[in-house]
């Protein structure tokens, strides 16, 4: 048994309960990742400045990533957008921005109404466990955003000196 003494009172630890206690507080950064990481600006900035002063909006596009990938070296990315890709309502461009990446910028795909339909699926290194968005730019000057939370294990584009 484990004493743990708090102000005046003695709590009696067992060893299950201790070494419970501490796998906890260990392992808390991986059960819930998006609340550990810390957004960079560099992300941010890159957002801005593609949306410029327009508001962005949630829905109508759906990123795909793994939530858990072994390698970052190759990710697998799938992208689609709800849009009828009209000749008057489609989707002109999606940026896919990432959080971790030595470049937030990641790409940008352009689409017209002959594409048929806004959807992709591509490959991409990550950094690190991160978020990534996908920001749909509208014929009509609308922005729509998703993103994707994805945990890797092994970083990718990692700069060697």
């Amino acid at each position: 048994m484990t004493e743990l003494k708090l102000s005046s009172h003695t709590t009696k630890l067992s060893r299950r309960m201790y070494l419970s206690a501490q796998g906890l507080l260990g392992i808390s950064s991986w059960i819930v990742p998006s609340l550990t990481m810390a957004k960079k600006p560099e992300a941010m900035e890159a957002i801005a400045k593609i949306v410029g002063a327009n508001a962005i909006r949630d829905g109508r596009v759906k990123l795909v990533i793994p939530p858990l990938v072994e390698s970052g070296n190759l990710v697998v990315l799938k992208l689609s957008i709800e849009s009828p890709m009209m000749e008057n309502d489609y989707v002109k461009a999606v940026h896919v921005v990432s959080e971790a990446n030595p470049s937030p910028n990641m790409f940008t795909a352009y689409f017209t109404p002959r594409s048929g339909r806004a959807e992709l699926t591509t490959r991409v290194r990550l950094a690190d466990s991160q978020r990534v968005w996908a920001i749909a730019q509208m014929s009509d000057g609308s922005f729509w955003q998703g993103y994707a939370d994805t945990l890797v294990t092994l970083s990718a584009c990692t700069e060697m000196i």
